[in-house]
């Protein structure tokens, strides 16, 4: 598909379909398409036969086909990700430079800020200040000074250079009363810099005639600091080193999509967009967005580039200071275009096709046509007048059909550059659709420099071409006030907006950042309430025997029945033990709630139904094989089969049950069925089943923990520390209860008035410290909590309270494993967040990820000091100098979780030097964990027989 670009007609059609005025209705007063003028342009001579063909050949170089802009874009996108990886071989065209700029303005900035314009004027500086109101009008420029630097300091010492600077920055401040406390200054620098952090950036080399020395390979931001220190008159804090590009994207107004790519076309051409840092090679970061400068105009890549360019523009790069330098911005550029121009018409001349073949001397001066000039002799209402003028100013005295080839000739320069960066663009705006995995990318583009102002057609074909070749991305394009003051002052406001919230999310985040000498008391602590647990002394730990008195040896062998009743619906299984091998069926039935809420005797029949139909369906009736209850209600048990409801919870409401032993309710429930003979030997909680169901597997294994819901952890303790169970020998399976460890105080230190707010909403107020500080039931609630106080401070969400966020438990723990996943962008968690109804930017879903972050590190890291003080307890009572043991653990906050884990294991082998653990994660410790209970009890029962 051919883009127009040669006859006059399809130029005015182009342009009154870019809506750039009523071009359709000027007709152009000298030749048309395939006429021939016989009259002579200029004292009767007659033309050169064949002129307009070779006019036409001419024009035909700057023609640019559909398929040859889709390869530069193509080309220059793979050379953007190449030089975003760090690959120098081969060594990309195009420089991607981190700006450290990592957030775009949200409309809540707010305050006075000073800008520093150094270079972007000449032998200038200007001074401004800018007031951020924090509204949708969000700045005004309340005033400027525009200071001439004199030669002897352009060309002298570099700290002469910033000792003036320091002055003018005194002298602008002393004319208005300003407090003087903590001025923040943004630094537009426009020199080839290396910018290695926002305040931060080391100078190349001087250009535009500058020549201080002393200052190349310098840090510039300190330069200015220690000459501002030196003047000593004002506090003035340089918070950021910003390029015209930056500023551009920076400084456009708010609108309805997320202004993210700045675009420059002025005496050069650049661009900047925000990139997903984990694509910044030189950053090393993985989570946020920063700005990266696109150094676009080095592009060059012979098969692409190569078709498009023309003699002319080898003419022009050969005549340039730097030939083979920064030949993509030597099409588009400003700088260039009318040397282009220039040169086209020189050519034109010299085979007689304009101005009867004489061209001044004045046209074949090198940059006599100025943008300028090309801008005004291209415009479609007032251009052929302009062009009279221009080429009269040249010395050149052009005939009608001379000024309308050479209108001809400025717009097919213009229209190639306008497409030329139209495919540069549409480079950046795949990459950012594809990094961003979105099937429709929405975006502004703020555009800034002399060429869009000067040249509304230019921006009209720049919309025009890259609607065609990235139509799956939906641009505005707006123009930037002022970048290099405005959008600089923007720049620092956002910098100073990011580094105040910083220090609000640090400060609220802090509590949560335990230290070791923390972690350590806590393992302290859990231990004392263990030793007066086990003692019957007043504890916050129950420390209760499961009667369970060894762990599985590998011998079991057998079959037998398990149940696992701990919510609507229940299991029976059978558990096949032989050697090496646990073999399971089971079969889920539920339970109505007429029957969960009706009677006790009820109640247990329909269990006894279930199983009679299990034993059934598995060929098993008749037989008495031994069976575990797991039993995942509040109990106090009495022994290995006695088992007393203390209360139900979950839903159940069985009448006659709480205060009952539970076994007997269920053996009760066995007899009245006659026909049926079960053996129930056990029953179980569910954190033993998970220690037993880990043992058979590794002998090693000691301790059973649960993280899910709620938490909780069981070990094998030393009878004889044991004070409620007679006996000094051997082993007894504790059920710590450790849920509320810190109910009697203990933990106070560590709550937070988000721990204490989540705590008083809930059912059981002062109850269950440490499970509210570690369990998947309360980790959503304490994270909606910080944000709900951050959203108050204006740190989150632009201080706007929504709803969904005020809805108690809306913010689910599972949340907090998908936000921290590794294997999730920023992208998606903005997308999991969104889902809850919550209106965030990539700041805010980066933040809302560091607070995820401090709550689950905070629960692991309680949650490993507990393990630590059990396992050095065990090691202690076996007068051990080394441990080696093995903890199994259930719960889906422990298994779903990206981070609980290591973060757990990390913890212990800090607070446990000597204790070598190993976590094993448990399968169906609730049916397979009550089952070896059952088979270890009748070992142990045929042992003692024997």
């Amino acid at each position: 598909m051919n883009l127009p670009l040669l006859s006059s007609r399809d130029h005015y059609t182009a342009s009154s379909q870019y809506h750039c005025g009523n071009m359709a209705a000027i007709e152009p007063s000298g030749l048309h398409p395939g006429e021939r003028d016989s009259s002579c342009p200029q004292e009767g001579i007659p033309r050169p036969s064949g002129s307009l063909e070779l006019a036409q050949e001419y024009l035909q170089q700057f023609k640019v086909t559909m398929t040859q802009l889709q390869q530069i874009q193509a080309s220059l996108l793979c050379s953007m990700e190449q030089a975003l990886k760090g690959q120098d071989s081969p060594a990309p065209s195009v420089r991607m430079l981190p700006t450290y700029v990592r957030s775009t303005p949200h409309g809540t900035e707010q305050g006075d800020f000073l800008v520093l314009e150094l270079g972007a004027t000449g032998a200038s500086l200007r001074v401004l200040w800018v007031t951020l109101t924090g509204t949708k009008e969000h700045s005004v420029e309340t005033r400027s000074q525009e200071f001439v630097i004199p030669q002897e300091v352009i060309l002298g010492a570099g700290q002469q250079l910033f000792d003036f600077a320091a002055r003018c920055l005194s002298e602008f401040l002393d004319a208005y009363p300003v407090e003087n406390q903590g001025l923040k200054l943004g630094f537009n620098f426009s020199f080839p810099c290396h910018q290695t952090g926002l305040d931060k950036s080391t100078l190349i080399s001087w250009t535009k005639g500058f020549r201080c020395s002393g200052v190349e390979g310098q840090d510039v931001v300190q330069l200015l600091r220690d000459a501002i220190q030196r003047q000593g008159t004002y506090n003035i804090d340089v918070v950021a080193m910003v390029n015209d590009t930056v500023g551009t994207m920076m400084g456009c107004e708010l609108g309805t999509r997320p202004c993210e790519v700045g675009l420059i076309v002025d005496t050069g051409t650049n661009a900047c967009y925000m990139e997903e840092a984990r694509h910044v090679a030189a950053l090393d970061e993985d989570r946020g967005r920063t700005c990266v400068s696109i150094e676009w105009g080095s592009f060059y890549d012979e098969e692409a580039l190569g078709p498009v360019l023309t003699t002319f523009d080898d003419a022009l790069d050969h005549e340039s200071l730097v030939p083979g330098a920064q030949r993509f911005e030597k099409m588009i550029g400003g700088l260039y275009l009318g040397e282009l121009v220039r040169l086209v018409l020189v050519h034109l001349s010299q085979h007689g096709v304009l101005f009867g073949g004489c061209a001044s001397p004045a046209l074949l001066s090198q940059n006599s046509i100025l943008l300028e000039h090309v801008a005004k002799m291209e415009d479609p209402a007032t251009g052929i007048a302009h062009v009279h003028t221009v080429l009269q100013g040249l010395g050149l005295s052009p005939q009608a059909s001379d000024a309308e080839l050479v209108q001809r000739v400025c717009m097919a320069v213009c229209t190639r550059a306008a497409q030329l960066c139209a495919s540069a663009l549409a480079a950046v705006l795949s990459r950012l659709q594809h990094s961003r995995e979105q099937q429709t990318l929405h975006v502004a583009v703020a555009t800034g420099g002399r060429v869009f102002e000067w040249h509304p057609r230019f921006l009209c074909i720049l919309k025009e071409t890259v609607m065609l070749l990235a139509p799956e991305c939906d641009v505005s394009f707006i123009p930037s006030v002022d970048g290099g003051g405005r959008g600089v002052a923007m720049v620092t406001a956002v910098a100073a907006r990011l580094a105040t919230h910083r220090r609000i999310l640090e400060e609220t985040l802090a509590p949560f950042q335990l230290s070791l000498e923390q972690l350590t008391a806590v393992q302290a602590q859990m231990r004392e309430a263990m030793i007066r647990g086990l003692q019957g002394e007043s504890s916050s730990l129950r420390m209760l025997p499961t009667y369970v008195r060894a762990t599985p040896d590998g011998s079991e062998r057998g079959d037998f029945l398990a149940l696992d009743l701990g919510g609507t619906n229940f299991r029976v299984l059978l558990v096949r033990v032989a050697e090496g091998s646990v073999q399971i069926t089971n079969q889920v039935y539920s339970i109505p709630e007429y029957v969960a809420q009706g009677s006790g005797q009820k109640l247990f029949d329909h269990i006894v139904d279930c199983i009679v139909d299990f034993q059934k369906r598995q060929g098993l009736s008749g037989q008495s094989l031994p069976l575990g209850f797991t039993f995942s209600f509040p109990c106090k048990q009495l022994g290995l089969d006695q088992g007393i409801l203390l209360n139900w919870t979950k839903g159940f409401n069985a009448s006659g049950c709480e205060g009952q032993d539970v076994v007997y309710l269920l053996r009760e429930a066995i007899r009245r069925r006659q026909a049926v003979e079960l053996n129930v030997v056990a029953i179980v909680n569910d954190t033993v089943g998970t220690m037993m169901s880990c043992g058979y597997d590794d002998p090693c294994c000691e301790m059973g923990l649960i993280v899910g819901t709620g938490t909780n952890a069981c070990y094998m303790e030393e009878l004889r520390n044991v004070a409620s169970v007679p006996g000094d020998s051997g082993h007894m399976c504790i059920n710590m209860e450790w849920g509320a460890f810190g109910d009697d105080g203990s933990l106070s230190m560590l709550g937070t008035c988000f721990d204490a707010s989540v705590d008083q909403a809930s059912i059981n107020p002062g109850k269950q410290r440490f499970e509210k500080m570690i369990s998947g039931m309360y980790l959503g609630e304490i994270v909606r909590h910080i944000l709900l106080h951050l959203t108050s401070l204006g740190v989150l969400f632009r201080g706007q309270k929504t709803q969904c966020l005020q809805t108690r438990d809306i913010f689910k723990t599972k949340f907090l494993s998908e936000i921290e996943s590794d294997s999730l962008a920023l992208r998606q968690v903005r997308a999991i967040l969104e889902d809850l109804g919550l209106t965030l930017t990539s700041d805010d879903a980066l933040m809302v990820l560091e607070v995820c972050q401090a709550v689950s590190r905070r629960a692991a890291q309680l949650c490993g000091a507990g393990v630590a003080a059990v396992v050095e307890k065990i090691r202690e009572n076996r007068g051990l100098q080394e441990l080696t043991v093995s903890v199994g653990v259930d719960g889906t906050l422990y298994k779903l979780h990206p981070h609980f884990s290591r973060l757990v294991s990390v913890t212990v082998r800090k607070l446990a030097p000597q204790c070598t653990v190993t976590f094993l994660q448990s399968e169906d410790g609730s049916g397979k964990g009550a089952a070896l209970v059952t088979a270890v009890a009748c070992r142990l029962t045929q042992m003692a027989c024997v």
